[in-house]
């Protein structure tokens, strides 16, 4: 029996769906769900062109559809099919491909999350039977492109070290050229930025599990995604839901030395994500993004630091500090629930550390968001991505003086592949 053997048979999402046996010497299998994507071969072309690792790889595609999809989707999703095979026949690959056709499946939570849990399940399926617990699987979209130093690096940096269990990897969504509209590269320069600075809020505020949760970049090894539980059901959004499961695990970090390129094309398939978001900023008149204002991280930023130090003070000092908390906090948890929370923390912990790590395990990137939404409905007004970035920069970096939002995501940018 291998290391996965036993979760396999009771959490599978489907029987064996490979019947070629794996290379022994794998240690890399990429997993792509896709969904209307008749240009697959162009992923698979730019997979190929990567320096080789020092292991054997997959690319396991897992072409599907929901119940709702068109008739247009269905005849992309055999061009898929057709492309990818015909893309096996006429190249020569270091890695081996796998096409996995789940047709039109008619249950009422099939969606990306499931697509993704069908060919992260079979690479599981496919570690365990070479015993390799240390294998890595990477997950990617089918319009995303990928730096030449792909493979080694997850080689390299992410299977060769035995501390490192998952990772998000770096990302770069192109933002200039001639394959889409202009006003798509103004939105999805807006939206990266977005996504960077809410992170860097993250950062400022103190919280520790601040990673980038994008589901064309990430990967973890088998034995960790067996710990984990596997991939979720959700109809989108499961990258974010699921990184927030490994990241508690331990040994989670962000792989800077190779760059992901997700499509910054608009998308109607999913109800959010990056691809809704273009759709819904190409239709804004405005032509604005609104993210949420620095001031609701400040205030968290201030509730972190009062929180931690209440682990050597008596109860009544507990519930007495819940009337200094910012009154944003205090507008989301009330004072039973503040009291219950703090004093069941400090009671089940022996050293500040394991304090600290209960209270983020408590107030994790779940409840933030939580937070961060209901202060918005009525105590804090939503900014200007570009206004809130340039705010943010000039309080963690005030050297850089980059204005408007593509010289704020070329910082930003920097930022993270430096930190």
């Amino acid at each position: 029996m291998g290391f996965a053997t036993d979760w396999l048979n009771r959490r599978a999402l489907f029987p064996k769906l490979i019947t070629d046996p794996p290379d022994n010497h794998t240690g890399i299998i990429v997993v792509v769900p896709a969904f209307d994507e008749p240009l697959i071969h162009n992923l698979l072309d730019s997979l190929n062109s990567c320096t080789v690792p020092e292991c054997a790889a997959e690319v396991i595609i897992v072409v599907n559809a929901p119940g709702y999809a068109s008739p247009e989707q269905l005849r992309n999703n055999s061009d898929s099919i057709k492309n990818s095979e015909t893309w096996k026949r006429g190249n020569k690959s270091f890695f081996r491909t796998h096409v996995i056709d789940t047709g039109q499946n008619h249950l009422k939570e099939w969606g990306v999350g499931l697509a993704r849990k069908t060919g992260m399940d079979e690479a599981v399926r496919r570690f365990d039977s070479i015993n390799m617990p240390e294998g890595v699987i990477s997950s990617l979209d089918a319009d995303c492109r990928v730096s030449k130093n792909y493979f080694t690096s997850l080689y390299e940096e992410l299977l060769l070290k035995k501390e490192r269990k998952a990772c998000s990897v770096y990302f770069e969504h192109p933002v200039s050229g001639n394959e889409f509209p202009e006003h798509i590269y103004r939105n999805i320069i807006q939206y990266e930025l977005h996504l960077r600075y809410f992170i860097h809020c993250l950062i400022y505020a103190g919280y520790p599990g601040a990673f980038h949760t994008v589901g064309s970049a990430f990967a973890l090894k088998a034995l960790q995604y067996v710990r984990s539980g596997g991939m979720n059901r959700k109809q989108a959004g499961e990258d974010f839901y699921f990184v927030q499961k490994l990241i508690p695990l331990g040994g989670y970090f962000e792989l800077k030395s190779t760059t992901v390129y997700p499509s910054p094309r608009e998308s109607g398939r999913v109800p959010f994500g990056t691809g809704a978001m273009m759709a819904t900023l190409s239709g804004d008149l405005s032509g604005s993004l609104f993210t949420y204002n620095l001031q609701a991280f400040t205030e968290l930023k201030e509730f972190f630091a009062s929180a931690e130090s209440l682990f050597n003070t008596g109860e009544k000092k507990i519930i007495d500090s819940y009337y200094a908390l910012p009154e944003s906090v205090k507008s989301f948890i009330d004072i039973g629930e503040w009291s219950a929370r703090m004093i069941e923390i400090r009671n089940n912990t022996s050293s500040y550390g394991s304090f600290r790590k209960r209270f983020f395990t408590w107030f994790n990137t779940f409840r933030i968001v939580k937070y961060l939404n209901h202060v918005h409905e009525g105590i804090f007004i939503k900014q200007d991505v570009s206004v809130a970035a340039a705010e943010l920069m000039r309080i963690i970096n005030p050297r850089k003086l980059a204005e408007g939002a593509s010289e704020l995501l070329t910082e930003y940018r920097k930022m993270d592949r430096e930190n």
